[in-house]
């Protein structure tokens, strides 16, 4: 069978990475917006995959990564953990950009500057993660295998909910998150969040 669903491995950081930056222009490739193809993984995927790896798993096509799913079981916490273990070297490396500097690139810079973002809001929905897939895991039920899986190991470990952000002009992300059962807890002109509970 040419795709397979396993653990995360610290061997697949680096293929992250470049799934990441390949579906980072909501859901399309982001190679021409950034100039620092590493920054995107920085702070959607390396930390997460770092500090919580048992909650990453990654979706192989003949042997490669070609996705993901990936978060954390914990908002508040891995918030906390975040400003502790991660996030500090990243700011030493990464200047915080003048104000008049509206590039992407500068904007993931202030992004790693601000660290994870949590609100009361979602006070139900305590865990949230990421999911991406290039185009050849797409459309297959792949996207599904996969999120299904991560959604299994968070009820095994008994958290109540999980919740995501997407962009609205992910149109066919949108679509797969409601075909899964999310409903919308939040939204913006631009974003979306979605969130699940579990019984």
């Amino acid at each position: 069978m040419p795709f397979t669903i396993r653990p995360y491995h610290p061997s697949d950081l680096v293929a992250l990475y470049r799934v990441c930056l390949l579906t980072g222009d909501n859901g399309k490739d982001a190679r021409q917006l950034y100039h620092d193809e590493e920054l995107l993984g920085h702070y959607y995927v390396a930390p997460y995959a770092v500090l919580e790896p048992d909650l990453c798993f990654v979706l192989l096509h003949n042997g490669a990564p070609c996705g993901y799913v990936l978060g954390t079981r914990d908002s508040d916490a891995f918030r906390f953990q975040t400003e502790q273990e991660w996030f500090p070297p990243l700011r030493a490396r990464y200047a915080l950009p003048p104000d008049d500097d509206r590039s992407r690139d500068a904007d993931m810079i202030r992004l790693i500057h601000r660290g994870m973002h949590h609100t009361s809001d979602f006070a139900g929905y305590p865990a949230h993660l990421h999911i991406d897939l290039l185009p050849v895991g797409q459309g297959q039920g792949q996207g599904r295998a996969i999120m299904q899986t991560f959604l299994d190991r968070l009820r095994e470990l008994h958290v109540p909910g999980v919740h995501l952000g997407v962009g609205r002009r992910n149109t066919r992300a949108v679509a797969f998150y409601e075909r899964m059962g999310f409903q919308e807890i939040s939204g913006s002109e631009t974003g979306i969040i979605f969130g699940m509970q579990f019984d």
